[in-house]
């Protein structure tokens, strides 16, 4: 691969791509092993596809904003190294696809010139922070969450706290207290509150997730004020980081720490953190996220709609009146979330001159523009028209949410990108009526894992298979009854029947019948699920999954036109584990750079969190060598006091647990930074030197 030059004006992100190039080159000449790279490029947002040789490179949007130029830039870069398309995500990022890992550092720079990063937007790292895209112009807020997630997104950037921990962290804030950035499934939800003082702050829910076992997150702060949120954000992951399941990654979680250790000891060591924060209180700067620029009034004379009846179904599903008077914000519905690149730039310059200077995309994959004039309703309906972007029922039984699924995704056991558009054309031709229904949410994943948000659908689907004699055909597990409560409170699916994909639909057309037939009068679909149960809907469902009726068509996925054929990769979503004793050293040596650089920095927190990291690094390594993979920091300082402590095998002149832990009892000044770092130092130092003697020996 060729070097080539940058030119950013900042000189952090620009070391950053260039240390992520010298690593791709490192890796290409054997220098890094192949666990070791993955974990760092997948903290840069490339994550390995399906398909052998590509990559996915997933843009990271915080709460989903951009600006029309950073659109415009995100299609020039897909344009340039990726596929042409713009793949919108339910966290609200973009992806692009089909890269070639070595252009990689020079893509990131070009996106970089519009302030836009590629940095922790995958592996063990604090994810992108999603909000509601409503949030600013939400009628129903009590103030703007936007700031706050702004600024838990520039404190967490590149810091030290989170940069390898056990596996993904997410964060989200909602709105109001509708709930529509689902604050119960995440590691972290914030719900903003005003006290009886008139002060803000935020409901907080904690520990929550989907994926194959899906847990709702605990109500632990009914009013946490709003300088005391980033604080309790720091602390809550540096007890993650520590006591985080690192071995077994489908047990790795921040929900699965809360279910060992109980709910009230991991209050506790949070509070115990909170000395050795890097903050204890932190101002959010609440202009931080300006009002975009507003388009000019303009005299559009006497225009005609296109389509009299789509444009009154548009306004009745896609458009709503923003707090600020005047303005609406209208709803894209995106199929699939997938928007060419041509596309991307129709809709930008029909948007210039209409819509404010902001989109926000929206975690059931669609986008949100903001303050439009009353007056250019139909002029952008008309336009949205043309491109094929004017479709009602955003939101809607008619809008379903998916992941890539075996398109893209190496976790795919079946197809959900083709299944989701059947689906929409099946609520359109069959079910027209329930464009206008808000409260039925249909989403499908391709496998267990939930990245489509199955577990938190009215209806949902994910990606399976089952095997009929010495045949497999691809499958799908109905789930039944999840969704949102409202205040922090959601619901999470029943497994009710695995069905053979092709009958899914039949699926979707009993439900939706039964519903309409059985129904009590406005009556919303959970209650009714709740008051008929879980077997009602499995006895209605049994005879679609009879599989002494199988035909040829039930073997061909949706999509497909050969026979199945089950095929799933190593999945990169959740990072890998490292357990090369070499590679440790490596990391130490390396960490023990960042120390140095963040010491000289004046940033003595961030010295003192990567010195930690250099005892556990070395600690580890050394414990491989007798056998012992701890799989928890913690378990890590414990069995080096156990195994050479203890034995005398190793002689610090304390324990190695109050070696370490003196991080979170020392408030993060230069002195204990000065001295925290010395000791990492020479510990390194002697593990170097006791790993050359079993060697020698």
């Amino acid at each position: 691969m060729q070097s080539f030059r940058t030119e950013l004006e900042n000189p952090i992100v620009e070391k950053d791509i260039i240390d992520l190039e010298k690593k791709i080159r490192e890796f290409r000449e054997g220098k890094i092993h192949d666990e070791k790279f993955r974990s760092l490029r997948l903290a840069r947002g490339i994550y390995g596809q399906r398909q052998p040789g590509v990559q996915m490179i997933r843009i990271k949007l915080p709460f989903g904003k951009m600006t029309f130029k950073q659109l415009l830039r995100i299609a020039d870069v897909s344009d340039k190294y990726a596929s042409r398309n713009l793949h919108l995500t339910t966290r609200q990022d973009i992806q692009i696809h089909y890269v070639s890992l070595d252009r990689t550092p020079e893509l990131w720079a070009e996106l970089e010139q519009d302030d836009v990063t590629l940095r922790e937007a995958c592996g063990n790292t604090v994810r992108n922070i999603t909000a509601s895209p409503t949030a600013g112009i939400d009628p129903k807020e009590p103030f703007d969450v936007s700031p706050y997630a702004h600024g838990a997104f520039e404190y967490l950037l590149r810091n030290p706290v989170n940069q390898d921990m056990p596996r993904k962290f997410k964060i989200a804030f909602s709105a109001s207290d509708e709930d529509t950035a689902f604050s119960f499934a995440h590691d972290l939800g914030f719900i903003p509150k005003i006290n009886a003082s008139g002060e803000r702050g935020f409901k907080v829910m904690l520990g929550g997730g989907l994926g194959a076992q899906p847990i709702l997150a605990h109500i632990v702060e009914e009013f946490l004020p709003e300088d005391r949120l980033i604080p309790y954000i720091e602390s809550t992951i540096r007890v993650f980081d520590r006591y985080g399941e690192r071995a077994n990654r489908n047990k790795a979680r921040l929900k699965y720490v809360i279910q060992k250790l109980g709910l009230d000891e991991v209050l506790r060591l949070m509070q115990v953190e909170r000395t050795a924060n890097k903050v204890k209180t932190y101002k959010i700067n609440i202009e931080a996220v300006e009002v975009p620029v507003l388009p000019l009034p303009i005299d559009f004379g006497d225009v005609s709609i296109t389509n009299p009846l789509g444009y009154e179904q548009w306004l009745a599903t896609n458009v709503f009146e923003q707090k600020q008077t005047g303005f609406f914000g209208v709803y894209i519905k995106v199929l699939t979330g997938d928007i060419p690149t041509d596309q991307a730039r129709k809709l930008v310059a029909l948007l210039q001159p209409l819509a404010g200077d902001e989109i926000r995309a929206t975690q059931n994959q669609g986008l949100l523009l903001k303050y439009i004039r009353k007056e250019a309703l139909i002029t952008l309906y008309n336009g949205l028209a043309e491109l094929g972007l004017a479709a009602p029922g955003f939101d809607s039984v008619a809008d379903v949410t998916t992941c890539p699924g075996t398109d893209t995704c190496n976790l795919g056991i079946s197809n959900s990108m083709t299944f989701a558009r059947v689906l929409e054309d099946l609520i359109y031709n069959e079910y027209e009526d329930l464009i206008y229904n808000r409260d039925i949410t249909i989403k499908i994943s391709g496998c267990m894992n939930s990245c489509g948000q199955h577990s938190m659908a009215h209806i949902g689907f994910h990606g399976s298979s089952l095997k009929a004699g010495a045949k497999v055909l691809p499958s799908m597990q109905v789930m039944l009854g999840g969704g949102v409560v409202g205040n922090g409170v959601g619901r999470a699916g029943d497994r009710v029947i695995k069905i053979p994909s092709k009958r899914a639909t039949q699926v979707l057309r009993d439900l939706l019948d039964d519903y309409k037939a059985n129904s009590n009068e406005n009556e919303l679909f959970n209650d009714y699920y709740d008051r008929q149960g879980k077997d009602y809907f499995y006895q209605m469902l049994k005879p679609l999954a009879d599989l002494t009726t199988l035909t040829d068509e039930d073997y061909v996925d949706w999509g497909h036109v050969e026979s199945y054929e089950k095929a799933i990769g190593v999945g990169e979503c959740a990072g890998v584990v490292i357990d090369l004793v070499a590679t440790l050293l490596y990391e130490s040596d390396e960490k023990m750079e960042w120390a140095n650089e963040s010491f000289a920095n004046g940033a003595w927190a961030d010295a003192i969190y990567h010195s930690y990291n250099v005892f556990i690094n070395s600690a580890k390594a050394l414990l491989l060598d007798k056998g012992i993979n701890s799989s928890t920091q913690i378990g890590i300082i414990r069995e080096f006091d156990a195994q050479y402590i203890d034995t005398h095998e190793f002689e610090l002149g304390s324990s190695f647990n109050d070696l370490v832990t003196q991080l979170n009892q020392h408030e993060p000044s230069e002195a204990f930074a000065t001295r925290y770092k010395e000791l990492a130092t020479g510990f390194l130092a002697s593990v170097k030197a006791k790993r050359e003697a079993i060697l020698q020996s």
